[in-house]
């Protein structure tokens, strides 16, 4: 085993599922932590700056900083918050990685400030790449920074990359659970409760990427991605509803040969390839028995049902402001899906009229990101009001 002990890191949404699980990767493989940062739990944030001794730490909710002071007093860290306290962490001197695990567009721009900084990032941030798809990769090219996918499925295509040209490569096939309404019709989704849609079958996932996969979004988010990601084009992404998870994607080259990262539905396995990348090390999940299995299933998405995720895919394929649109909408959207204000199908025709009604422009700026993702959530907060959903 490799001796890690030299590597230091940064997290943003340590706290969350990404981050409890990217901790305990740290922890097997002595990976010193450097800062952490969370959104609003400041109990387990102060229980893992202390743990882990990291030199500061960040609150993004600043009301509650106060109780983050208290939590530590008399600890040696550095307390930070709000956004200019992400970014602080995100260009920190003699930081490895910084894992950005936090969800929504607020990791926009603690991206773009590590990889200004110089910083190798280990992406689990959807929103990054969605919204700012071109201004990252462009800005992670210049720089010289990696950005390592921690997405089951990104990780999966990137492990299947190894060894191979990327000029010999035809295009990916990206595989989808199909969430907790798989096969369901339109009405028979109009009841569904906050509940139900929380039931994922296979993953143990934050409410807003749990509620994001029962609508497919998920999978719409992650198709803008890997098109950044991998240098692709729409028409090389197929999309294959996949239900047990063993398979999570697969890379097609150009002799029509298939190879696929396959595995038990854990995070850690991702996870821990994006910090350790190019080392394979132990890895504390369950074995993968094919047998126990006995088969695997796939299906065509329904995308008529699931009109997020043709939204997503209309979005890309059109360019320019209307990815980062049609992820802010559903991000208000799922806000307040969960807050019992809309239906759960609200949220696919929420997302799919914002699509319909911007004017779409190219991108020269961040500002032009933020703008556009502002617009889009004030448009469905003023559709909710107006009680349409």
């Amino acid at each position: 085993m490799k001796d890690h002990s030299n590597k230091t890191i940064s997290i943003l949404g340590s706290t969350g599922s990404i981050g409890t699980q990217a901790l305990e990767v740290i922890e097997e493989h002595h990976i010193k932590v450097v800062a952490l940062a969370a959104n609003s739990n400041v109990g387990r944030l102060a229980e893992q700056v202390v743990k882990f001794g990291a030199e500061y730490a960040c609150i993004y909710d600043e009301k509650k900083l106060p109780a983050l002071e208290k939590l530590l007093a008399g600890k040696n860290v550095k307390l930070l918050s709000g956004m200019e306290g992400l970014k602080t962490i995100a260009s920190l001197d003699g930081v490895d990685i910084m894992l950005n695990s936090v969800v929504g567009m607020v990791g926009l721009v603690p991206t773009l400030t590590a990889i200004e900084h110089g910083t190798d990032i280990a992406l689990a941030n959807k929103e990054t790449l969605v919204a700012g798809g071109k201004l990252v990769i462009n800005s992670a090219k210049e720089k010289g920074v990696n950005i390592y996918p921690v997405d089951s499925e990104h990780s999966a295509i990137f492990q299947s990359m190894q060894g191979n040209s990327m000029n010999k490569l035809k295009g990916i096939i990206l595989t989808a659970s199909g969430g907790p309404f798989y096969g369901k019709t339109t009405d028979e989704l109009r009841g569904v409760t906050v509940e139900q849609a929380l039931d994922h079958p296979n993953w143990s996932m934050g409410n807003k990427i749990t509620i994001d996969s029962a609508t497919l979004m998920n999978k719409g988010l992650e198709f803008i991605e890997a098109m950044w990601l991998f240098d692709l084009r729409p028409e090389q992404i197929e999309i294959v509803v996949h239900r047990e998870s063993v398979i999570h994607s697969a890379v097609e080259y150009m002799d029509n040969s298939v190879i696929a990262q396959l595995g038990v539905p854990d995070m850690k396995i991702p996870i821990q390839y994006a910090l350790l990348y190019p080392h394979r090390e132990h890895c504390d999940v369950r074995h993968l028995s094919l047998t126990d299995y006995g088969s695997l299933s796939f299906a065509k998405p329904d995308y008529e049902t699931f009109k997020c995720l043709t939204a997503c895919i209309k979005a890309v394929t059109k360019g320019g402001i209307l990815p980062a649109a049609v992820n802010g909408a559903n991000e208000r959207a799922v806000a307040a899906f969960l807050d019992g204000k809309i239906s759960f199908l609200g949220i696919g025709e929420l997302v799919t009229e914002v699509l319909e009604n911007t004017q779409n422009k190219e991108i020269n700026n961040v500002d032009d990101i933020l703008a556009a993702d502002a617009a889009a959530r004030e448009y469905v907060a003023k559709r909710i009001e107006e009680g349409q959903y």
